[in-house]
């Protein structure tokens, strides 16, 4: 629970060890964001001392906390944002994102994202809006999918739920599974790579380096089409463009992605692309354990008709 004026806090042998922002966070209640942001303020010692939220602790330490209310977030409600809802409880929403549709509001969006028709619909109490770590422009966002993808999304509406779904992402314990068509004559296979930022373009990313993420990717074949396949994806890692790059870099890139695409010979297959006008990449499935129940949850969405409409053309 947040108070007001400074707490006191002591740390017992079982504590030992522990990151000085976990221990703050679980100790008052709060994110671990929330903590690390009192942290970087300088508004934590340990025996009277500045510290890292990395700082490991000892027993006996003792921890002054000045916490503060949570900062609200600068993302302004836009009712003319369209989207579906799935589910909705006290704790999360799971919507079902169309293509075209930023997530989060930034540089050259800052209105008409999936954060700003949230807000709309008071699905977020204000003031108590859980941030994003390195932003006040994402409020409850765990989880991202790129502007032209569409499909299944969790967002978190309290603290709590944020740091709970986080810690489940972070573990690779979320089901994920994502249908796409790709040009060319895709195989089944599982891609194990490492996953960078590529050196040569800033927007790209890229399997060709040496020090980076592990990602990992399976793919399955679901039909062959005329210069193209209907396949499905699913991960382990969720790395920022992981199946984008994947298939791209394997020679079958997603039919219509504007970054890794490239150029398209087959008339046929290029017409169906310009048409498209963003990658045919979906997210179908999203199963995750609820963050205040336990419950496991799974959601599905089919493809949008953009998407339908393609593969009939390409069949």
């Amino acid at each position: 629970m947040r108070r007001e004026g400074a707490v006191e806090l002591v740390v017992a042998r079982e504590s030992s060890g522990a990151r000085l922002d976990r221990f703050v966070a679980e100790a008052l209640g709060v994110s671990r964001s929330e903590s690390q942001r009192w942290i970087g303020r300088r508004q934590v010692t340990i025996n009277g001392a500045e510290r890292e939220a990395s700082a490991r602790l000892r027993e006996g330490e003792r921890i002054v906390v000045i916490p503060e209310g949570p900062s609200q977030s600068r993302a302004l409600p836009d009712a003319d944002v369209r989207f579906e809802i799935l589910h909705v409880d006290d704790a999360i929403v799971v919507v079902n994102k169309p293509a075209g549709l930023v997530v989060h509001p930034s540089r050259g969006h800052e209105r008409g994202t999936l954060v700003n028709g949230l807000l709309s619909l008071g699905l977020f109490r204000l003031g108590e809006v859980p941030e994003d770590d390195a932003s006040h422009m994402r409020p409850g966002i765990v989880h991202r999918l790129d502007k032209g993808t569409s499909g299944v999304m969790v967002v978190a509406r309290s603290a709590e739920a944020r740091e709970a779904l986080k810690a489940q992402f972070q573990a690779h314990s979320i089901e994920r599974a994502y249908r796409a068509l790709v040009v060319g004559d895709a195989k089944a296979c599982t891609f194990s790579t490492l996953h960078g930022r590529s050196p040569r373009d800033r927007l790209k990313f890229t399997t060709r380096v040496a020090r980076g993420r592990p990602a990992i990717t399976h793919v399955r074949v679901l039909t062959r089409l005329s210069g193209a396949t209907h396949v499905e994806c699913t991960l382990e890692t969720g790395r920022t463009h992981q199946i984008r790059v994947h298939l791209s870099e394997s020679g079958t890139p997603v039919l219509g992605d504007p970054l890794y695409g490239g150029k398209v010979r087959d008339p046929r297959v290029r017409a169906v692309s310009e048409t498209l006008g963003h990658q045919a990449l979906h997210a179908r499935v999203l199963g995750f354990v609820h963050p205040a129940t336990g419950a496991r949850m799974r959601f599905e969405a089919e493809p949008p008709a953009d998407f339908l409409a393609a593969l009939e053309a390409l069949s």
